[in-house]
């Protein structure tokens, strides 16, 4: 081949790379023209949007942009009224963009969007914030990626109606891939479907309603599995505001955790029903408060057993295996401020829970079983088994347990402020068999004790011993077994206005009766 070929061929390409060069410099300067028009002039979204930089790339295919703030259009007229999203955003860089999709129409095809240390705040008037109308079918007009990747976030969702955010969630990382939007898609339930996702963030604040607030610390999650690190679930107000609050006697709970897990998770929608489904939820260190203020009006509705809850609720739930470990659960119930509340405390609390169900769709399931293990009281080993099934419309259920080795006196935390009564003596074990449904339960119950006492104190000076009626109780009451065991057998009706607690308690309180008296 001579040089002549040589010199030009090496025209050919220069000039190749010549019209390549000008033409990329030509498209870059119509394409930034262009980009303002396809984000704002085009944009027929409720959102206005701008930036400080812009930068466009065709070889690299690529679009850079910095400073990127984001507002509903309806703010430019209204300033006193804020519903919707405002968003700065620090960096965004758009991947692989497709560009005649971008020259001959006014849409964003890409394959990757990054965006990075966003700050978002979301004002929800009506606390109906609907994530399909507002965020995702507006931008979809814009742009369309299968990948999102976001990373350094913070988000907050506002109410003028709560003095505190909605929802408060800081350092924000999140990567979704495979996502397909369509106009079908956008009708459904999720409004859109992805292959896979991760999120996490280091705290959440949550403020579901006027009594509560939850928080987390770290928060880890992906399409199967769910990490939560020192979970809280506080009342807003203190227990004597929050009493006062109430039109009826309702339970306060204090919830603290130091972690949840979930594995092999699955949730979403089949048509229109929702599901959730779980093979392992494990609930690590929970410290759980329940206080119950007596001075409110009682509350008189039907307290449905779980069997009815379950079977009512409105989703597929699946939930092979539910622990809790390592835990404590204190029970605190107290007729007026003035004298206290008496107080159950069940430490080193450890429980496992198989085939927890919905009933909704589903003609046979397996029962619930429930097994516990704990401390009563801090020193007395108790054990509970308990189960029921779910569909079973007379709400049967079977539970035993055996409480071995209870000084009586440790449950003077609860009577003395609430009984106005003291029991010293050794229960050296109780045991209890029953069976029911919602209407009554029966059974054998059991107790071994020696040296039982009861004092009882006066109504009006309650540290005062009510030197007579002490005499008659212990005149009453046997103050042992004999050292052997005692059994019997209860029958109960259940109060439907009160708890499966309460029915439970009255079942053994029957079987004390019978063999103490």
């Amino acid at each position: 081949m001579t040089v002549k070929v040589y010199k030009k061929m090496l025209l050919g390409v220069l000039t190749i790379l010549l019209v390549v060069f000008v033409l990329n410099i030509l498209l870059n300067g119509w394409i930034k023209h262009q980009l303002p028009t396809i984000i704002n002039e085009k944009n027929d979204t409720s959102y206005f949007i701008t930036y400080k930089k812009l930068e466009v790339s065709l070889l690299r295919r690529c679009i850079f942009a910095q400073n990127i703030v984001v507002v509903p259009k309806s703010s430019l007229k209204d300033n006193i009224s804020k519903k919707g999203i405002y968003a700065n955003i620090q960096t965004i860089e758009i991947k692989d963009i497709n560009v005649w999709n971008l020259i001959f129409s006014n849409k964003i095809k890409a394959s990757t969007i990054g965006i990075k240390s966003p700050n978002i705040i979301v004002y929800d008037n009506n606390n109906h914030y609907s994530v399909r109308n507002s965020v995702v079918a507006p931008f979809e007009k814009i742009i369309k990626v299968s990948n999102i990747l976001l990373s350094n976030g913070n988000l907050k969702v506002l109410s003028k109606n709560e003095a505190v955010p909605i929802l408060s969630v800081n350092n924000i990382n999140f990567n979704l891939e495979g996502i397909k939007i369509t106009e079908e898609i956008l009708n459904k339930k999720i409004p859109l479907e992805y292959e896979n996702y991760t999120i996490s963030c280091d705290s959440l604040f949550y403020h579901p309603n006027s009594f509560y607030n939850l928080k987390t610390n770290k928060v880890n999650i992906t399409k199967n599995t769910t990490q939560i690190n020192n979970f809280e679930m506080i009342p807003a107000f203190s227990r004597r505001e929050f009493v006062s609050k109430l039109t009826n006697e309702k339970d306060i709970y204090t919830l603290l955790c130091k972690s949840i897990s979930l594995k092999n998770s699955n949730w979403g929608f089949r048509g229109d029903d929702f599901f959730f489904h779980c093979n392992l939820i494990t609930l690590d260190n929970v410290n759980a408060n329940i206080y119950r203020s007596k001075e409110p009006t009682d509350d008189l509705s039907k307290k449905h057993l779980y069997n009815k809850l379950l079977r009512d609720l409105k989703f597929d739930l699946q939930v092979d295996t539910l622990k809790v470990q390592n835990s404590k659960l204190v029970y605190e119930e107290e007729k007026n401020s003035e004298i206290g509340a008496g107080v159950l405390r069940f430490n080193d609390f450890n429980l496992t829970a198989t085939s927890l169900n919905s009933g909704f769709k589903k003609e046979k399931l397996s029962d619930v079983k429930i097994a516990i293990h704990c401390k009563f009281m801090k020193n007395s080993p108790f054990t509970v088994n308990w189960s029921f099934n779910v569909l079973d419309k007379r709400d049967g259920f079977k539970i035993q347990g055996k409480l071995g080795n209870f000084e009586a006196q440790q449950i003077n935390a609860f009577t003395k402020p609430y009984m106005n009564v003291t029991t010293k003596g050794i229960l050296d074990e109780v045991r209890f068999n029953f069976s029911g449904n919602d209407l009554k339960s029966s059974g054998q119950f059991a107790v071994q004790y020696d040296d039982l006492k009861f004092t009882v104190y006066q109504k009006d000076a309650r540290k005062k011993k009510n030197k007579v009626l002490s005499f008659i109780a212990n005149i009453f009451v046997k103050d042992d077994t004999k050292d052997k065991i005692t059994e019997t057998t209860i029958e109960v009706d259940r109060n439907p206005e009160k708890s499966f607690y309460n029915f439970l308690w009255i079942s053994v309180a029957e079987g004390l009766k019978k063999i103490l008296l």
